[in-house]
Order: C-alpha cells, then structure tokens, then sequence
C-alpha cells in the first residue's frame, strides 16, 4: 500500500503541473502565434487528459482485490499506458497538420523573447518532473507511471526542437524553420507514442518480458539451495506493481511438507531481496527423480543411486519449458 501511495502522490502532481503548463503554452501562443508554440499547447493538452487518466488508473490499481477481481486491479494501468500512448502518436498527427499548413502559408511570429523564456521554462518543469516519473515507476514496477514520465520527457524533447526553430527565427528571421523544426520532432513523439503502446499492450497479453525474467533466473540460480534440484514451468504476470510469479520446483522425494515449505520461503526470500514485496508466489514442489541424481548438488544425500557429474546452469531456455532438467545423452 506504501509504494501505492507513493505512485498517487506523484501522479496528483503530474496532474497538477500539467494544467500548470498548459496555461503557460496558451500563453506563449497567444504572445507569439507561433504555430510551433500551438503544437506544443497541444500537446499540452494530452498531457492534462493522460495526467487525469494516469491518476485514475492508479487509484483503481490501488484497491484491493475482491470477488470480481481476485488477482486486483492492476491491469487497469496497461489500458491507461495505451490511451496515454495513442494520445501521444494523434498529438504527433496534429502537429504535422498545423505545421504543414503554416509551411504553405506561413504566420507572422510576435514576441520571440518572451515566448522563448516561456516555453524553456516548462521544458525543464516537464524533464524534471518526467525524471522523476519514471524513477519512482521502475523503483515500484508501475508501467502507467513510466509511461506518464516517458510522456513528459518527450514532451521535453519536443519543446527543445521548437525552442531551437524559434532561436532560428530570432536570429535569422526565416519563419519556415518553425513547422520544419515541428515536423521533425513529431516523428520523435509519434514514435515515443508508438513505444508507449507496444508495451502495454504486451503487459495486457502477459507477453513474456525476456529482460526480467533473466534477471529472476540469474538470482535464483546464484543463490540456489542444495535441496533445489530443478526449476521449471517459470512464469511472471504482472498486474499493475505486482509480479505474480508460479514455477515447479523440484526438492529431495523424501522431504516432508514442513521441510519442501522451508525451502519455497528460501526461494520467495531471494526474490524478495532482489526485486521487492510486490509479489505473489505459487510454487508446485515436485520430488525428485533417480535420472536427476548426476545434476544433484547436495552433497549429504542419503539416498543417491548415483554419482554427481554437472551443475546444470539455470537459464531462461531450460528454466521457463514445463521439463525436468536431466543430463542429455
């Protein structure tokens, strides 16, 4: 529930800071009519709806779970990522739109200066606010936070072209720099958008995410106990900040229930310390096999029918299939 809190607390203020800037952007336009400058309001106003929707999403993903919804509600943060990251790539639409408008029949531009210190202002309100987005997101596994802050970042990236457009202008007086400039940096947000969508919806498929799912491994295989003879049928959902994780774990046959509980806590407390409390286990105890007997590594066995001869590296290839692991040939 702390860490919860935590991703509401920074949403209320991306939210917030939002409808801040927006304000300002309008403000910019309206001094300079700079359609650059109105591409970027635009945008402004995504970010207002995605700050809204992020904190909504959030709060739904916060409550507990009940009858209807017995894994949570976390899922409701890989929808809120889609809209957030659709919104972004028909922001980047728009900006082509007017941009190739005052292309073709360019605007006179007004108040450069002001406008200039205007928008470079809410550049690095919206950098460091993205910052720390997307720093308290990968701290708390919260996918509809880093996308609030991936949001944020490109929205930065994008006012830092059209601040180098309107520089061009002041000082050369070309004003078809403004929409070339814009142009340019709608691809960058079409294709921030485009990402922002990939991801959530690979969360929403439970796409296998390659990169944790290493890392899992990796930690169990460096901290394996000498009961664990086998991993396998290793499988992580996420649902919001929480990784539901289910796996077989092969013990000694001779184990009891106590002693095969004894080493699932081993396994949940690596992970644990590795990857945080936000996780639920489900964990199948399988005993072992006489084939398993030359990959064994408890040394003390009282009864081994034959002599160890390799430790079998865990890794994503022989860890995540529903098979045993034996030696081969």
């Amino acid at each position: 529930m702390e860490t919860s809190r935590q991703n509401i607390k920074v949403q209320t203020w991306v939210a917030v800071l939002s409808v801040v800037l927006l304000i300002v952007k309008l403000a910019a336009f309206y001094l300079t009519q700079s359609v650059a400058i109105l591409t970027d309001a635009l945008e402004g106003i995504v970010n207002v709806v995605a700050g809204v929707m992020g904190l909504y999403s959030l709060r739904l993903s916060a409550k507990p779970r009940d009858e209807d919804h017995p894994y949570g509600h976390g899922k409701i943060e890989f929808i809120s990522a889609a809209v957030e990251g659709a919104m972004i790539s028909v922001a980047a639409v728009l900006i082509f739109i007017e941009a190739g408008r005052n292309l073709i029949s360019p605007s006179p531009i007004h108040e450069l200066d002001m406008g200039i210190g205007l928008i470079a202002a809410t550049a690095v309100l919206n950098y460091i606010m993205g910052s720390i987005c997307i720093r308290t997101g990968k701290k708390n596994n919260s996918l509809a936070l880093q996308a609030s802050g991936r949001h944020l970042h490109s929205d930065t990236y994008s006012t830092i072209g059209i601040l180098a457009g309107l520089l061009l202008i002041f000082i050369t007086g070309i004003t078809w720099i403004d929409s070339a400039v814009a142009i340019l940096f709608g691809v960058i947000i079409l294709y921030t958008g485009f990402k922002i969508i990939r991801s959530s919806l690979a969360g929403i498929m439970d796409e296998r995410d390659k990169e944790l799912l290493q890392q899992l491994i990796q930690a169990l295989d460096h901290g394996r106990s000498k009961n664990w003879m086998d991993l396998h049928n290793l499988r992580i959902i996420k649902y919001g900040s929480v990784l539901h994780i289910d796996c077989h774990l092969t013990v000694p046959w001779y184990l009891n229930v106590h002693e095969a509980h004894d080493e699932i806590d081993k396994l949940g407390k690596i992970i644990r310390e590795q990857f945080g409390h936000s996780i639920e286990f489900f964990v199948h105890t399988d005993g072992c096999l006489p084939i398993q007997c030359p990959i064994c590594i408890k040394e003390d066995c009282p009864v081994r029918q034959h002599a160890f001869k390799q430790r079998i590296v865990w890794t994503v290839q022989n860890v995540a299939p529903n098979e045993k692991h034996q030696l081969k040939g």
